[in-house]
């Protein structure tokens, strides 16, 4: 079985098991694992071996979760709009996904918010088969074209109409594709199936060393990120309802004590030694190729996990450009309800 497809089966029997033992049971407060000694928390991420969301699972590695004293299960879902879902439905107790969702949710009179923010630029590109290359140069280009997105509602949908908006292309001149990521998007490239698509590291990385994609927007550093969206663009996070942040605060801390740290773990090493640290599968059989994912990547990570508030601005700014739960709702958005900093600002400086 192919190790993406292991990790969906992986996740859908864990969030089984959860919902069964629990009977549905209301997430808001946080459940003891056996022998009632650590505090349980659940996590859905929207793609556990995506580079945009490694500090979680490098947590878990590390050992960092243990050492707060915290039981953390980390399931995973192909996309950030699927992980959403389930953390709305009280199955879980986080997502690591992008802050986007905060502020779309809360339109949808939902309060979630990001309470450690990993990234401050999405970490994402743009990738066009080689195919296509001579056609499709820059947002302006996309008119006519399938673009691949990891599915309807994610952030990679999100992203990828805000850059058409703002290259004076409107949303229905172009069709969006659920690609997925990994296999399923490379293979999306490979029959045709899509002219180009957002994704992010390893997938670009296997893309472009192969010769099968050409990157020709790159979100991965402040300079491409404010090119292309006019900021920054506050990205990966763990986010969590707000009531349960309330209700849990000691659980939350100690969450962001082992996120914190291996933000600064993560910039204090290499890509090399990070990725060793990493399960050996998630090389997919190319160690070195792997530690280019990461390296090409891992400049994103903020140290401290700390929200940068003209960057949380600027995504609400974007997401008012293109969408029809944001256009027209800017005014009422209360950016403060999304995300916090009360927590990563506690954690102790070594």
């Amino acid at each position: 079985m192919k190790r993406t497809s292991r990790l969906a089966v992986t996740a859908a029997v864990g969030l089984a098991v959860a919902v069964a033992a629990t009977g549905c049971r209301d997430s808001r407060t946080t459940s003891a694992s056996a022998g009632g000694a650590a505090p349980q928390v659940k996590i859905m991420i929207g793609g556990i071996d995506k580079v945009i969301y490694l500090p979680p699972k490098l947590t878990e590695q590390l050992g960092y979760f243990k050492q707060e004293g915290l039981d953390v299960q980390l399931l995973t879902e192909p996309s950030g709009a699927q992980a959403e879902n389930v953390l709305i439905s009280g199955d879980v107790q986080g997502v690591v996904g992008f802050y986007d969702h905060t502020i779309d949710l809360q339109t949808k009179g939902k309060c979630i918010q990001s309470v450690v923010q990993f990234a401050d630029v999405p970490g994402e590109v743009e990738v066009v088969s080689t195919a296509q290359a001579d056609k499709i140069k820059s947002a302006k280009d996309f008119k006519g074209k399938r673009l691949g997105i990891t599915s309807p509602g994610s952030s990679t949908d999100f992203l990828t109409q805000a850059l058409a908006v703002k290259s004076g292309v409107a949303t229905e001149e172009f069709t969006r594709v659920k690609a997925g990521a990994g296999p399923t998007f490379i293979a999306a490239m490979d029959n045709g199936g899509i002219d180009a698509g957002m994704t992010t590291d390893p997938t670009a990385a296997k893309l472009t060393t192969s010769g099968k994609g050409k990157i020709i927007l790159d979100m991965r550093t402040e300079e491409g990120t404010r090119a292309a969206l006019g900021g920054l663009y506050p990205a990966s996070s763990l986010y969590m309802d707000c009531a349960w942040v309330q209700n849990n605060k000691q659980t939350v801390q100690k969450l962001a004590n082992a996120l914190v740290k291996t933000l600064r773990y993560i910039n204090q090493h290499s890509a090399e030694e990070i990725a060793a640290k990493m399960p050996a599968d998630y090389a997919g059989g190319d160690p070195k190729l792997y530690a280019k994912s990461i390296n090409d990547t891992k400049s994103i990570f903020r140290p401290d996990g700390v929200m940068d508030e003209e960057g949380a601005k600027n995504v609400l700014e974007v997401l008012s450009s293109f969408s029809p739960n944001v256009k027209g709702k800017k005014d009422t958005i209360d950016l403060s309800k999304t995300y916090t900093t009360e927590f990563v600002k506690a954690v102790p400086a070594s």
